[in-house]
């Protein structure tokens, strides 16, 4: 084990130099906040591949987020629109649990519970859910005995934050308005 500086081991300080010179172009600084800029490989943008809505029923999505999300071109639409905004989170969660509550075989639906909690519900989850302590204890309760219910009080909450936040800016979006051109 490599200890202080004075009594240096010579294998410790061979050790060291190469991890600098591995990490030199970090340890540089830079000329320009472009050089600290990581580039990305650009993503194409998923094309939407369900049959594209008529105006009437685009413009339907305005009276009810349901009809929006059971439109498979409207939910594309609308987790496009999340993505962008970096919130796609509630519309993921949404859909896990429309798919959840298909699920028969109680092991696959165990499997999947887990998941989704662990995805969307449990504090500090990767992709969590803006949801009281309230409904999740109760869905951490409902998940001792999984079924197709155990998520219902979580999913209406986020299915009522995205009516209230993410549809109305999704119907102001140009993404929308182009379809009801």
């Amino acid at each position: 084990m490599c200890k202080g500086l004075a009594a240096l081991p010579h294998t410790c300080l061979e050790r060291a130099k190469g991890i600098k010179s591995k990490l030199g172009v970090l340890l540089q600084k830079p000329e320009s906040a472009f050089d600290l800029i990581i580039p990305y490989p650009e993503k194409t943008e998923k094309t939407i591949k369900a049959p594209k809505p008529s105006v009437e029923e685009a413009l339907q999505w305005r009276d009810s987020l349901d009809k929006l999300l059971d439109n498979s071109y409207g939910l594309t639409a609308f987790r496009s629109f999340l993505k962008s905004e970096f919130s796609e989170e509630n519309v993921e969660f949404w859909v896990a649990c429309e798919d959840y509550k298909k699920t028969k075989s109680p092991a696959k639906m165990a499997l999947k519970a887990q998941k989704i909690y662990e995805e969307y519900i449990q504090t500090e989850a990767p992709r969590e859910v803006n949801i009281d302590h309230f409904t999740k204890a109760v869905t951490l309760k409902n998940l001792v005995e999984p079924s197709p219910t155990s998520f219902d009080l979580a999913q209406k909450k986020i299915h009522a934050l995205m009516e209230k936040d993410s549809l109305p800016r999704f119907l102001r979006s140009d993404l929308y308005l182009e379809l009801i051109e």
